[in-house]
């Protein structure tokens, strides 16, 4: 248990480390166009979010997120009373991991973000964006997920108002951080909530779509759907 909490800390740290500071990066050589900037951050989380997946997947479980582990407790992926120290570590690894990028890039290491993100808009998009990740995370072949939930995350970078934090880590390193990527403290209660919400739907629409199929298995198709095809 030592050395999954070790790893989710860790991974969670390195993971906040990689957001946080690819956007400092990202917003100092964009030269004030913000399209650069999350692109840069875009990037960077994707590849950093795949490797870190892939490194620590074979001793936590990589889960680097509250709502995962809540949903993988739910099903019985995680025992019970190891749901709070997992919390708890990916709690402590986020706010390592934004501290970790302040004193890399010479800024104060503790700080407040003051990024207002509020509005329905914003919530409706975190709840989509951790919809499509814990989906993603039921779903997915074993071998694929570090790429699909990269992937995943990076399109959500792109396509949700929100710039898809999709984890309660992320928002809770984020707040501690005044930079590019961070949510202002007031901004975080609703988006945690969206975040459970989102997370919630994933596992309904996983029991209605049915049970995972192995990796290059195809549904046969029923005999309606042959006879309307002739």
């Amino acid at each position: 248990m030592l050395r999954r909490l070790l790893a989710e800390a860790l991974g969670t740290a390195l993971l906040l480390a990689v957001v946080i500071g690819s956007g400092v990066m990202g917003q100092r050589l964009a030269g004030g166009n913000v399209a650069v900037a999350l692109l840069a951050n875009t990037l960077a989380t994707i590849a950093g979010l795949y490797v870190l997946i892939e490194l620590f997947g074979p001793v936590s479980g990589a889960h680097f997120n509250p709502a995962v582990s809540l949903v993988l407790c739910a099903r019985g992926a995680l025992p019970r009373a190891a749901l709070v120290p997992y919390v708890a570590a990916q709690l402590l690894g986020a706010a390592a991991g934004a501290w970790n990028a302040h004193a890399m890039y010479g800024l104060d290491v503790l700080q407040w973000s003051h990024h207002v993100r509020a509005g329905a808009g914003q919530w409706l998009a975190e709840g989509v964006a951790t919809f499509g990740l814990v989906l993603v995370v039921l779903r997915a072949p074993t071998a694929r997920v570090a790429a699909m939930v990269a992937a995943w995350i990076g399109a959500a970078y792109w396509f949700t108002s929100s710039t898809s934090f999709a984890n309660p880590a992320a928002v809770f390193g984020r707040m501690l951080s005044d930079t590019f990527a961070g949510i202002a403290p007031a901004s975080a209660p609703a988006f945690v909530v969206a975040e459970l919400a989102g997370a919630a739907a994933a596992v309904l629409a996983h029991r209605l779509l049915g049970p995972r199929l192995p990796a290059g298995a195809r549904v046969a198709p029923s005999h309606s759907t042959l006879d309307a095809h002739g």
